[in-house]
């Protein structure tokens, strides 16, 4: 049977102080009212069963986790108890899969992406998993058809072509996050596309791989598997590493007994990972003003203004194009076109005010 991973880890720190350790990004309900973990839940609800669906979340989430999605039954919402890269946080859920049904083709989405329109998406997961059925080697992967020359995502190289029905290709290649004239090379060429991050695959074949590349793996995720109990002490021992270092790139040279596929996903994909990415999804005023909560503007555009108090106005005047986001723990001033650089300014409030407000 089909079923999905639904990734919702991490803190998500280049949107602080709305996101933090306490509160991690992808259960902020930032646009129309959901969560982004909520949106990833409804972009494939109905595909699969809803006992089908898993989520793996820091476990100090997991019943934020599961008040968000009540669908879900208690055990699959796996926590975990501390974060070990991406390899750990599908491995494990892989496994758990794999005992309760042997035959599983398992999706492995993200909860911090915005897809549009979803229907193209679910046709794209449709197409992966019926390559995954049909051929037990296949490790598929979604590759966005790029818009821009972009230098904020890794990219994969296709090869020749594998199918018509959904379109596929080989992987020959994934390279790192490229500077600006390579990514426009890359783009130029036609041969690449963003590597989305999300994967389809028969859960017995990840399995399979991890005991070829990385046996320590497949052997405590075997042992979670036989022992649950155990999590806290065998989890935090699996090597921190991600999927794309520790099996999609070796997989695509030809270091396993599998293959990497990519399908098109040809949509608007966007990946909510500072202020400058998030505007955008937030309906504007008639000077481009995106605001939540008592907001006032004066001779002021292009400005993201967020405020999370009840009890207190967020007033501006002759601003431009900046983030200013305010919340009982922390107040954020930074133009939009620098929010990158939260994620270091967060290490520096840390460092210097205290953990308590990163």
């Amino acid at each position: 049977m089909r079923h999905v991973l639904i990734i919702a880890g991490g803190s998500g720190t280049r949107l602080w102080p709305l996101s933090h350790q306490g509160e991690p990004k992808q259960l902020l309900e930032l646009i129309d009212g959901l969560s982004l973990l909520r949106m990833s839940y409804e972009r494939v609800r109905g595909l699969v069963p809803d006992e089908n669906i898993v989520v793996c979340t820091g476990a100090d989430y997991a019943d934020v986790v599961a008040t968000q999605l009540p669908e879900l039954p208690a055990e699959n919402i796996l926590g975990e108890p501390v974060g070990r890269d991406s390899l750990a946080a599908v491995a494990w859920p892989a496994g758990i899969i794999a005992a309760r049904d042997p035959q599983a083709t398992l999706a492995t989405v993200t909860a911090d992406h915005i897809i549009r329109p979803v229907p193209g998406f679910r046709a794209a997961l449709d197409g992966a998993f019926r390559i995954a059925e049909g051929d037990a080697r296949a490790l598929v992967t979604f590759g966005v058809v790029p818009t821009e020359a972009n230098t904020s995502f890794g990219y994969l190289r296709r090869g020749q072509q594998i199918a018509d029905d959904p379109p596929a290709c080989e992987v020959v290649e994934f390279t790192e996050k490229p500077d600006a004239e390579t990514a426009r090379r890359y783009l130029d060429s036609g041969n690449y596309w963003w590597n989305s991050g999300m994967f389809v695959w028969r859960a017995q074949t990840l399995l399979d791989v991890l005991g070829q590349l990385r046996p320590a793996v497949r052997s405590g995720v075997d042992q979670l598997v036989a022992e649950p109990s155990r999590l806290a002490q065998i989890y935090p021992r699996l090597e921190k590493i991600s999927v794309d270092f520790s099996v999609m790139e070796p997989v695509s040279r030809g270091e396993a007994d599998a293959h990497v596929v990519a399908v098109p996903l040809d949509v608007q994909w966007y990946d909510v990972g500072s202020y400058q990415s998030l505007a955008p999804h937030l309906p504007p005023d008639q000077e481009g003003n995106r605001h939540t909560g008592m907001t006032v503007c004066l001779d002021s555009d292009g400005n993201l203004l967020m405020n999370q108090r009840p009890d207190s106005v967020l007033a501006v005047a002759g601003l431009h194009r900046m983030a200013v986001i305010a919340t009982d723990r922390a107040t954020l001033v930074v133009p939009l076109a620098d929010s990158q650089k939260v994620k270091e300014l967060v290490a520096k409030v840390a460092a210097e005010q205290g953990g308590e407000f990163a």
